[in-house]
């Protein structure tokens, strides 16, 4: 433990964040899929950094070294000890204290430091969370997700748009062809039929699925399309120059966008 100076007065238990403020799904996939190592910790000992040992600090902040207990390792490449090190920044208290974090648990997302067994670095300065039920369930689901085998990839703009009418009014069909960060093939279509709800669908795959159905929530099918498709379609992507049929497929990639519902982040 380095010769810093503690926090004093008993520690207040630590409460899961409310839902309204808690982490999303998109925030955990995305610390999840940084983070090598993820435990449940409780906090040991803490030292805080003076302010001259900690220039970059952000104002209303404080800087942690942080000595804990592992409660339970729920992924890591390799085993770890009983007790892991790290430094993180937190929110100062209303009294302008750095908050005393001693015998609580917490939810971390790390590296291995490199040469330096037991100890860690956070893959950001929020990838630590107030351990507890609901959240600790949460997580683990993720990392069931990110455990299987068929990840689906992950999108990164759109490529091919094609849209074409059907022999009744109001019928169309509209195939879309989704870019991918390793090059997999995905695709999007949506049919609308003369009196009825437009269905839409997703293929992950060489066959475009005229059957194809939409990704549940908080799926890994779902944060790769919601989170990381465009907001528009390009003009670069439209195969014909015929303007309904371009208007046709700026309405169902809209329609596509607003079922899949925004990708809401709050720590990431």
């Amino acid at each position: 433990m380095p010769s810093l100076p503690g926090t004093g007065g008993a520690p207040q238990p630590q409460a899961e964040l409310p839902e309204a403020q808690a982490p999303t799904y998109a925030d955990l996939v995305t610390f999840a899929r940084a983070a090598p190592l993820v435990a449940i910790v409780t906090v040991d000992d803490q030292a805080v950094f003076p302010v001259e040992r900690a220039p970059d600090l952000a104002p209303g902040r404080a800087r942690l070294y942080l000595e804990s207990l592992t409660r339970n390792l729920l992924t890591s490449p390799t085993g770890v000890g009983e007790s892991l090190t790290f430094v993180t920044d937190v929110d100062r208290d209303a009294d302008g204290d750095a908050p005393d974090l001693e015998e609580q648990d917490f939810i971390v997302f790390a590296s291995l430091v490199p040469g330096r067994p037991g100890e860690v670095q956070l893959v950001s300065s929020r990838a630590i969370l107030a351990a507890g039920p609901s959240i600790e369930e949460r997580v683990r689901r993720v990392l069931r997700q990110l455990a299987a085998a068929d990840s689906p990839p992950t999108a990164t703009g759109v490529r091919d748009v094609i849209s074409v009418p059907g022999n009744l009014a109001g019928e169309s069909e509209t195939q879309m062809f989704v870019e991918t960060a390793r090059g997999a093939p995905v695709s999007l279509s949506v049919v609308r039929r003369p009196g009825q709800q437009p269905q839409w669908g997703v293929s992950f795959g060489e066959i475009v699925d005229s059957a194809a159905r939409p990704p549940a929530p908080e799926t890994l099918e779902w944060f790769a399309l919601a989170c990381f498709l465009p907001r528009e379609l390009p003009e670069s992507a439209f195969l014909q120059a015929d303007s309904d049929a371009r208007q046709r497929a700026r309405a169902d990639y809209a329609f596509v966008l607003e079922e899949l519902g925004r990708c809401e982040r709050r720590f990431t």
